[in-house]
This record gives C-alpha cells, structure tokens and sequence, in this order.
C-alpha cells in the first residue's frame, strides 16, 4: 500500500483553499510530511517526500536562483511546495511558476487566511488515518490467513497475496515453485530468486530483493527450529510497509506449523479431506445432515444466540471453555463453541437471556473474568450463526472488561461511538470537517459550532432552532450562510447535513 498521499489530495481540501499554480505533472507525487522552511538552501536538511511551505522569506532574487531553488528541492524528492502570498509576496513568482512547470514540481498557492499549522494538521491527519487502516487491514488479515491454513499452503498464498495486492510464491527446501498465486512469478523473478537462494547456500535466506524499478521482491524463509521448509517471495511494485511484514511473517509462522504436523495430525487431515470428497462426490449428498448436527443448540423455534469472552490470553480461554462447559454439563446441555485466538464463540438456544448467560461464567477464576469482555448477540436461525457470531463480537468488543455479557442490542442510539475503531474514525472526521468553524469561532469569538448543531437538530427548522439559541432566525439564517461559506458545502443536502451530525456528536 502507498506510504504517503497524493499531492491532489491536498490541493482537493476545499477547506484550504490552495491553487495550484505550476508543476500539474507531478500530482501523483506523494507526501510523508509537512513542514515549513524559510532557508535558502532547505534540500540540505530535507531527505524526500516533504511537503515544503514557505512565505518566500529566503527566496533568491535572481531567476537562475530560483531555478536552482526549485530544482535542489526536486532533487531531493520533495513531493510539491507550498507558497503563502500576502506576507513577503503578493503572488507567487511567474519564473517561479515557469520553473515548476518545467521540473513537474507541484507549487500551490496558499491564501493569508489559511495557517500553514491547517495544512501540516490536515496532512498528518491524513497519513495517521492510513497508517490506522493498515492496522486494522491486518487485523482483519490475520484471522483470515489463520482460517486457511486449515485448508493448506495454497489457501494462505491465496490470503497473502490478496491482502498485499501481490503476486506470492512458495518456494520448496529445493528453491524449487511449488505453489503460486494469483499466477505464475515472470522469468526474471524466478532467476533472480533462484540467484538470491544460491547465493545463501543451503541454510534460512531473508531479505529484499531490487530487480528493476518499480519491482521489488520480498524474501521469507519458512522456519522451525533449525530446518528451513522452504521461502516466501512477494512481489510487489513498492517496498513492503511494516504492517505488510508482518502479514509476511504470520503466513510464513502458519506455513511452518503446516510443514511440521505430526504425522498422526496428517493422517487424521487427510481422512477428513477423503471424507469431504466422498460428500461432494456422492450422488446423494446432503449437507443439511452438517446443520442438523447444530439443531441441539438452538431452542424450539431453531433459533440461536452466540455468547462471545474475549479473554487476555489462550490460557484464559481454555479456562472459560471448561467452566462454561462444567456449567452446561450440569444442565445436561451439550457445548457448541469455537475458540479463535483469544476469542471464544458459545452457541446458546434463542431462548436464552443475559443472566443465563452470565451464570456460565459463574465458575471462571476471578483474576481471569476481570479481564474478560463478554457479548451476546440476538436471537438467529441457527443458520445464521456466523452472523450471531459477527454481533456478538461486536459487542464484547464494546464491553467493560469483568461485567456481564452486554447485549449488542442495548446499544441502540450510541453504537458509533462505542466501538473504538468508529469512535476514532469519527473524532478524525469531526476534527477534520470541523476546525474552520472552530478556528472561525476562536478568532471572531462567535458560536457557529453551537449554531450548527441546533440547526441539525431541530432538523432544519429555523424557528425552533433560533429559539432554542435565544436569538432572532434571521440571525441564525446569516451564521448558516457563514458555516457554508466556509465548509464549501450547501446544507439543504441530506448528505451533507447527515455527515456533519455525526461530526457534531463525535465532537460532544
């Protein structure tokens, strides 16, 4: 995935009012940091992807220097430059604009009223909110990739490569393809890793490998203890992040616990896999006999509910497995449940409330359930289970840790800001979409934020909303102007006023 952001991006902020004024053929340039310098010779201290603003303080005065200015900065890969007019300069330089052009360095124009802090902010907004979604990107990979291992090698390749938007192959001890996806790696990368693993010997070979450019080649190899199965390569037209090394290394983890089942673990896949065969060749088959195998677990009506621990660790949840299971018995209730990491998913009949649910746990050790997080989904077909399972993970997911199992229902009305992750992609929008106003607010000490929400609440009624501000609705009807004015946006769109609710109330 990019490591940075397209200056277009940027120049799109309708908040900030930049225009561009030369260098349009550098827009797919991408920017890791903004800053701003007022040197003479900034390249010195710059290393790459900067987003450089200036007033032109330390600007030279004559054309050839502000060539060279321009182009030392482009030869750094500084990504584009950002010129504030009104203080040192009225505009920005026509030969500085001619230079640009030439060198396909994006340079913009940045009004006096807009703080080169709010373009900097917005930029490292921007690049925290991606660095977020490579996180949770891998936390939605990791299970994934875990899932297929059950199925083989194969389906892990499949999970990685599509996770990485790559072409993933799975080399043998002998350097030999053995599985590949979603085809077969080109001549030149087959002979350049067949030279890397040369190169190596016969022991663990890992590293990167820079072919031509925009190619590069990332090596894995597949360990335990002291014998290499075999190596990962991924090919990819830019360099791994560290979120994508760890997905290398969580299937290369998976693919060497697959290499080392024990021969009895084999023999009993193996059955399973004939077994599977035999279904899906028989003339008969019937997998309606798998869901009847779930029937015990649903009340009368064939509906479930799933009760999910997220627990602290493996050991907690082979804990909460046994007491759950010591609580069933006793009840002469059979266990449906499905351990994944730290994560436990009971099936429990539809019938089912909260404080059976939370008698179950009855017997987990104390130090163990004040730690654990419980959530318990609605009533499901039992059909639907994966989806029961969904919701219930959702809510424990939002649950104090030691309290009782929180019913996903129950948060109807403040779910958004429950969760962490949406909790967090909302206050990054309501700080984005709403800093004009705040700084407008804080400059001409008026109230448009509080004008805002009672405008959106009382649903874009102008008397109820200026009566709940105590103020006239013409008066109310001018801030509203202002609040589009500066947003960029026109609120008689249900969109718009939708999205800057949920701004409003991420923002408390």
């Amino acid at each position: 995935m990019s490591a940075g952001i397209p200056v277009r991006w940027v120049l799109a902020q309708p908040e900030l009012g930049l225009v561009l004024k030369g260098g349009a053929a550098g827009l797919a340039r991408e920017i890791t940091l903004a800053l701003t310098s007022e040197l003479t010779e900034p390249q010195q201290w710059l290393s790459g992807g900067e987003l450089v603003l200036t007033t032109g303080m330390g600007l030279p005065l004559s054309r050839a220097d502000r060539r060279r200015y321009l182009a030392d900065l482009d030869s750094v890969g500084v990504a584009c430059v950002g010129f504030g007019v009104g203080l040192s300069h009225e505009t920005v330089p026509e030969d500085l604009v001619e230079a640009a052009d030439e060198l396909g360095l994006p340079l913009f124009e940045v009004p006096l009223p807009t703080p080169f802090g709010a373009i900097a902010k917005k930029v490292m907004q921007r690049l925290a909110e991606q660095e977020y979604e490579k996180v949770l990107r891998a936390s939605r990979a990791q299970p994934r990739m875990t899932r297929a291992a059950v199925q083989g090698s194969k389906a892990v390749i499949k999970e990685l490569s599509g996770v990485l938007s790559a072409t993933v192959a799975l080399l043998g001890a002998d350097g030999a393809l053995a599985e590949s996806h979603p085809g077969r790696p080109s001549a030149d990368v087959a002979e350049r890793l067949s030279e890397f693993l040369a190169g190596r010997g016969e022991g663990a070979a890992s590293g990167v490998i820079a072919t031509r450019p925009g190619e590069y080649i990332a090596v894995q190899a597949i360990t335990a203890g002291h014998t290499v199965h075999g190596h990962l390569a991924v090919v990819t037209t830019t360099p791994l992040s560290s979120v994508d090394q760890v997905l290398l290394g969580h299937a290369s983890s998976l693919l060497a616990v697959d290499f080392e089942k024990p021969v009895r673990l084999r023999i009993a896949q193996n059955h399973l896999n004939t077994q599977a065969m035999a279904m899906l060749l028989a003339e008969n088959a019937d997998l309606d006999l798998v869901w009847q195998h779930l029937a015990p677990a649903a009340d009368r009506s064939g509906r479930i509910r799933v009760l999910v621990l997220r627990c602290e660790s493996a050991d907690t949840v082979a804990l909460a497995a046994a007491a759950v299971d010591d609580r069933l018995r006793a009840s002469n209730r059979q266990l449906f449940a499905h351990a994944d990491g730290n994560r436990l998913a009971v099936l429990l009949p539809g019938s089912d409330t909260e404080e059976s649910a939370e008698r179950l746990l009855t017997d987990l050790p104390d130090q163990a359930r004040a730690t654990t997080r419980a959530g318990l989904s609605a009533p499901h077909p039992v059909r639907r289970f994966a989806t029961a399972i969904e919701h219930a993970e959702l809510a424990a997911s939002a649950a104090p840790p030691g309290s009782g199992p929180l019913d996903l229902a129950a948060l109807a009305g403040s779910a958004l800001l429950t969760f962490p992750e949406t909790r967090r992609a909302l206050g990054a929008v309501s700080e984005a979409m709403l800093q004009p106003l705040a700084d407008y607010d804080e400059r001409h000490s008026t109230d448009l934020i509080a004008s805002l929400r009672a405008y959106l609440e009382a649903h874009g009624q102008w008397e109820t909303a200026a009566t709940t501000l105590g103020i006239h609705r013409h008066t109310l009807r001018s801030r509203i102007a202002k609040i589009e004015s500066l947003l960029g946006c026109r609120l008689d769109a249900a969109r718009v006023r939708a999205e800057l609710l949920l701004a409003l109330i991420a923002h408390g």
